[in-house]
């Protein structure tokens, strides 16, 4: 499991992840305990723009602004994927791939 730190970025993460051709799907589960998951949601939206993520994203937030961040992937026009729990983003993920 890969951390992703939102003062370092995803951007190292997803690059790692996006070089390996066995990756087919990329998964992010995040709890939003303290920090705000609009926040955490702007971070995986940019990384994954500056990577040029072309597979598959599915990301499960739980936490402080949950809807406000599932809203924001939704409406980013990349190909990200929300799901409610890591049950719901296990299934989705599998069927991205």
């Amino acid at each position: 499991q890969l951390a992703c730190p939102l003062d370092l970025g995803c951007h190292s993460v997803f690059k790692i992840l996006t070089a390996d051709h066995n990756v087919k799907a990329i998964f992010v589960n995040i709890f939003g305990g303290i920090m705000r998951c609009d926040i955490i949601a702007n971070g995986v939206i940019e990384a994954a723009k500056q990577v040029g993520l072309t597979k598959p994203l599915v990301v499960r937030l739980a936490g402080t602004n949950v809807e406000a961040g599932k809203k924001l992937l939704q409406e980013s026009g990349l190909k990200i994927t929300t799901a409610d729990d890591l049950d719901d983003a296990a299934k989705k993920a599998v069927a991205a791939i």
